[in-house]
């Protein structure tokens, strides 16, 4: 996140889009080796020239966002207005600092992988490509029993309700304080439908404790 990368990134992005401006530019991860005042008056400058409308920050302790932050306001410079953490049913450690942070600060929430990478969406199987190669998908989530109980969770308020299960694991995260708009992916129409469908979906409290409990089984402080 230095002043050259970050210059570069936002020129090589216009010419890319074919486009004058970025609405929402988001930096991916904190850069330890960059001094925090480089990269933030870096951004500063974007948004300045007109190159960038609002700033937003993803994947990083909660530490260093309020670190970044912090000298962004006191130093009266474009401040982030966003934070993108991975957070879902299963996956739920900015409980703990991030969210109270963002909810504090008036930092919006954009979660990624709010259907924690398909396994919320009851559609990942032993015979998918995904399931056999997502690496990531091990290490996070199989071998857990309270994730398959999750799963079977939201299975049975799905069909309960008639819907799909990704629809009532979007509303879940819809539902929660804080949160501007979930990041979705999309390479199916039907999985517009369900992303449609969950805005309109308001869970009732059994249902909500019925998608909890598993996970409330196993919490140990101060991290799920």
């Amino acid at each position: 996140l230095s002043r050259r990368h970050i210059l570069a990134s936002i020129d090589a992005s216009l010419e890319r889009l074919g486009t004058d401006y970025i609405d929402l530019f988001v930096i991916h991860r904190f850069d330890p080796d960059t001094p925090i005042e480089e990269t933030a008056e870096a951004l500063d400058a974007v948004v300045r020239a007109g190159k960038v409308r609002y700033l937003g920050a993803s994947s990083m302790h909660a530490w260093q966002f309020m670190k970044l932050l912090a000298f962004q306001r006191h130093n009266r410079l474009a401040a982030f207005i966003s934070m993108q953490s991975q957070y879902n049913l299963i996956t739920r450690d900015d409980e703990e600092e991030m969210i109270p942070l963002c909810r504090e600060e008036g930092i919006g929430l954009t979660p990624w992988s709010p259907l924690g990478r398909g396994i919320l969406a009851g559609s990942r199987t032993s015979s998918t490509v995904r399931a056999d190669t997502d690496e990531q998908v091990v290490q996070w989530y199989e071998g857990r029993e309270e994730v398959g109980e999750t799963v079977a969770a939201v299975e049975t308020v799905a069909q309960a309700r008639g819907i799909s299960p990704a629809q009532i694991a979007l509303a879940w995260v819809l539902g929660q304080p804080g949160v501007s708009s979930p990041i979705v992916g999309m390479s199916k129409p039907h999985h517009l439908h369900d992303a449609m469908g969950a805005l309109s979906l308001t869970l009732t409290a059994e249902e909500i404790a019925t998608l909890e409990a598993p996970m409330l089984r196993c919490r140990r402080a101060p991290r799920w």
